[in-house]
C-alpha cells in the first residue's frame, strides 16, 4: 500500500498553524489533524479527573486511560475526550495555562505520537499541524514547514481570537509558553531538518496557504 502524502506544519502558538493547515487541507482535498487539540483534550480530561497536571508522575499514570478521538475533516474539525465533545472546552484559559505541563510529560507525548501516527497511516493524504510533527511524529513527511511570525503579530492574532484580550499580556503568555515548549526534554519545539521556514508576519492567510500549496506541488 502506498504511504500517505504527509504535510508537517510546525511552529509556535499564534503563528497561524491551524488556519493554514485547514486551508491547505481543504484546498488539496487532504485530511487535517490538529495535534495541539489532542494535547488540550488530554489536559481537559486529566483536570476533570482531579489529576495534578504539575505532577509528571501523576499525569503519566493517568494518561493511558484517557480516550481521545480526533476528527480529520478540515471544514469541520472535531475533538472528543472520553466520549465528550470538547472542541470549545479546550480553548479556555484554564486549559491554555495547563497544557504545556501536560505536553512535557514523556508518557503523554508517547501516547499522542502513537495515535497521531495511526491517524496518518490511515489517511490517503494529510496535513498535520503541531510542534514536533516534522521532527518526531512524521520525520519522513513529504513536505515540512516551520511557520513563524514576530511576537507582536502572534499576540495580536491570539488576542483577536480571544475577544480582544490584552495584547501585552497575551505576548507575555506566548513567550512563556514558547520557553516551556522549546526547553522540554521530550520532543521540544524546534525546526525540523529539511523544514522550509515561512514567516507569516506580513502575509495574509491566503498568501501563506498559497505558499504551502506551492511547496506541496513541487514535492509531488
Amino acid at each position: 500500500m502506498k504511504s500517505a502524502f504527509v504535510v508537517a506544519l510546525d511552529g509556535p502558538s499564534g503563528s497561524g498553524k491551524s488556519s493554514t493547515a485547514r486551508g491547505v487541507a481543504d484546498r488539496l482535498s487532504l485530511a487535517f489533524l490538529d495535534t495541539g487539540a489532542m494535547y488540550r483534550a488530554m489536559t481537559w480530561a486529566l483536570l476533570k479527573r482531579g489529576v495534578d497536571v504539575n505532577d509528571p508522575d501523576e499525569v503519566a499514570a493517568a494518561a493511558g486511560d484517557v480516550h481521545i478521538v480526533s476528527g480529520t475533516n478540515p471544514l469541520a474539525p472535531s475533538i472528543e475526550a472520553d466520549g465528550v465533545d470538547v472542541a470549545v472546552a479546550i480553548r479556555t484559559d484554564e486549559i491554555t495555562a495547563a497544557v504545556s505541563a501536560v505536553a512535557a510529560v514523556p508518557r503523554v507525548r508517547e501516547l499522542m505520537a502513537e495515535q497521531q501516527r495511526a491517524i496518518i497511516a490511515a489517511s490517503r493524504g494529510i496535513v498535520v499541524e503541531g510542534r514536533d510533527i516534522g521532527s518526531a511524529v512524521a520525520p519522513r513527511a513529504n513536505v515540512k514547514v516551520y511557520l513563524v511570525a514576530d511576537p507582536e503579530a502572534r499576540a495580536g492574532r491570539r488576542a483577536a481570537e480571544n475577544a480582544g484580550a490584552d495584547e501585552a499580556a497575551t505576548q507575555e503568555a506566548l513567550a512563556a509558553r514558547d520557553h516551556k515548549d522549546s526547553t522540554r526534554a521530550a520532543s521540544p519545539l524546534a525546526k525540523a531538518d529539511g523544514a522550509i521556514v515561512i514567516d507569516s508576519t506580513f502575509m495574509t492567510l491566503d498568501e501563506v496557504i498559497d505558499r504551502v500549496v506551492d511547496l506541496v506541488g513541487d514535492a509531488r
